[in-house]
């Protein structure tokens, strides 16, 4: 087998397993209309681009034996035009409700802001860091805490403002629920509004929602108390192990989701169990 390396350490390296599932997502190469420097080939730049996500380096700090910057970064906006890392998300949703299943039963939502120095769209004065730019996603997750959909928006914008986008923007088709498998959405005191429960129940969930006062006082009277939106909670840390998450430098939305959605697809495809 060709070396695959690309000069970079195992752990920024697209595995051999995921590249198979994602090769016949790209979209047709467009035949060159005049003879050139070759083009990059499509594992090195994913393998590029997985690196700028991996490590949070900026693009042209990228190591030199994964190409050119620039055109990483174009191939970057040319597969977010055509929505290749959201369909690596998708079909990583599909591969782990075939092998182990999705868990409908219980769903989770939450909100975590993250620091925009570069402003841009969907950022705003984050309330917890001074009025500072920040952003804030936006997170549901399945009953094992695999990510189902994520919205971005300000840092200043209410949680409880984007329970509908957020049901809105999942990324494969919930079944509907029954009487025999109903579906319970879990979430924490900052969602405990009206308009939030007749939301959730008009979407066809039974709400599990804390009243404030309540989780604390449950902490109190049971040992080792811990609500079932924990697993949120560690999607989200998941999440910020990707260090280009962790602080937003994208200026434009779409590709900070882009972002967002390759790392989706890789946590999800890795509970699948196809890589270590």
């Amino acid at each position: 087998m060709a070396d695959e390396s690309f000069g970079v350490d195992p752990k920024y390296q697209i595995p051999d397993e995921l590249w198979q599932r994602i090769r016949p997502l790209l979209p047709a190469t467009k035949p060159k209309k005049k003879p050139g420097r070759p083009r990059m080939d499509d594992r090195q730049a994913m393998t590029a681009i997985f690196y700028v996500l991996r490590t949070g380096c900026q693009w042209k700090a990228l190591p030199r034996s994964l190409g050119a910057p620039s055109t990483v970064h174009d191939r970057f906006q040319q597969w977010r035009e055509a929505g290749v890392f959201e369909k690596m998300w998708q079909a990583g949703l599909l591969e782990y409700d075939e092998k182990i299943g999705l868990d409908w039963q219980w769903q989770s939502m939450d909100g975590a802001m993250t620091k925009a120095p570069l402003a841009g769209e969907g950022t705003g004065p984050n309330p917890t860091d001074r009025g500072k730019s920040g952003t804030k996603r936006s997170l549901l997750t399945e009953g094992h805490g695999i990510p189902l959909s994520v919205v971005v928006d300000g840092a200043n914008r209410h949680d409880m403002k984007l329970v509908e986008a957020t049901l809105k923007a999942m990324v494969i088709e919930r079944p509907e629920p029954t009487e025999e498998n109903p579906q319970n959405m879990s979430m924490d005191k900052g969602y405990d509004y009206p308009e939030v429960r007749e939301l959730v129940a008009a979407w066809g969930y039974t709400a599990h929602i804390r009243a404030r006062g309540e989780e604390a006082a449950a902490k109190e009277k049971i040992p080792g108390y811990r609500a079932r939106r924990w697993v949120v909670e560690r999607t989200h840390s998941w999440l910020n192990r990707f260090r280009r998450l962790l602080i937003r430098w994208e200026k434009k939305v779409e590709n900070y989701l882009a972002m967002l959605h390759f790392a989706c697809a890789w946590i999800t495809f890795r509970a699948a169990g196809l890589f270590g």
